[in-house]
């Protein structure tokens, strides 16, 4: 893993240094822009307004520009001279209880790690410290630049950062919430909470997949193989509710195996560069949620039988896939 920064977390005296390393990488299959009838790439080119020239990078300022048209021109070393205190410091504000804190707030995720063997000792204070008081750290860093909020909290045996807005950047959600006169009945409660509760049986978070990417490694697939694309259904939105008490019944009953059966998981996979592509990005998931699936307790026959045809059918694909990229 590459580390993105290097610095302290600094609270009081104490001075804990760490490696901060992106904790989330996003899956996805790049597309580029391509002439439409020869699929040639397009590159943008840097092309100034005023000179009508194109730009090397090494020219290029950053600027900012007012109402009147006037522009103000800031160059890298203006930029790079100003002070930033958090520059190589994770400097503490304040800890507070964990559930102060909206997720609404959250930004990105870092894992820190102890920049070497002697950052251990304190490493693990600060983590125990906020597990065992239950808290969080509000926090400054400098990441890229830009300075940012920070929220320092325990994930397992890591500490984790999420950059965090401003108090300014969060807007201000006056006039979208339902109309106050509105109220809802008891019985509506309770059917929307059994709801709430047949849907969340064997639920596990692991085993999800993203179906758009795996639709989009299919379409890209079909056309490096010249063959016809696959067509999918999408599903429907609902329509809107005119009984509710029905509607909840009615999701009730298809949940919980009354109604329509559950999505079957895909049955085909991604093939040649596109299949490379979409599998780097999601291989150390599938094996994960496949191992939780396998030992997980207390599952009936029929699941386990399931599960087993998944495992084998995945492992037909794999060695198929492997005789085509031979």
């Amino acid at each position: 893993m590459r580390t993105m920064w290097k610095g302290a977390i600094g609270f009081g005296l104490v001075s804990v240094p760490v490696r901060l390393y992106a904790a989330v990488q996003e899956h996805g299959l790049r597309l580029h822009q391509v002439h439409d009838e020869d699929g040639g790439r397009i590159h943008l080119k840097r092309v100034c307004d005023a000179c009508g020239k194109e730009i090397d990078y090494e020219h290029v300022a950053k600027g900012f520009e007012d109402d009147e048209g006037n522009t103000a021109v800031v160059t890298k070393n203006e930029l790079a001279g100003l002070p930033l205190p958090s520059k190589k410091l994770i400097d503490v504000l304040a800890f507070v209880d964990a559930d102060r804190i909206d997720a609404l707030r959250l930004s990105g995720a870092y894992y820190l790690a102890p920049e070497s063997a002697a950052a251990d000792k304190p490493y693990v204070l600060l983590r125990e410290t906020l597990k065992q008081t239950e808290r969080v750290a509000v926090t400054k860093i400098a990441l890229r630049t830009r300075e940012s909020l920070a929220l320092l909290r325990v994930h397992e045996d890591m500490l984790v950062l999420h950059t965090m807005y401003w108090p300014d950047e969060i807007r201000d959600s006056k006039g979208l919430a339902p109309s106050s006169s509105v109220t809802v009945r008891p019985q509506e409660l309770k059917m929307a909470t059994s709801l709430m509760d047949t849907l969340s049986e064997d639920f596990d978070l692991d085993t999800l997949e993203d179906e758009y990417e795996i639709a989009l490694g299919e379409l890209i697939s079909a056309h490096l193989d010249h063959r016809p694309a696959p067509r999918k259904k999408t599903t429907a939105a609902p329509d809107n509710v005119i009984d509710l008490m029905a509607a909840l019944q009615a999701s009730i009953d298809s949940a919980s195996g009354k109604g329509a059966p559950a999505k079957a998981a895909a049955k085909s996979t991604p093939s040649g560069r596109a299949k490379k592509t979409a599998e780097s990005s999601r291989g150390t998931n599938k094996k994960t949620a496949a191992k939780k699936t396998t030992t997980k307790s207390g599952s009936s026959k029929t699941r386990t039988t399931k599960t087993s045809a998944s495992a084998t059918t995945k492992k037909t694909a794999a060695k198929k896939t492997g005789r085509r990229a031979s």
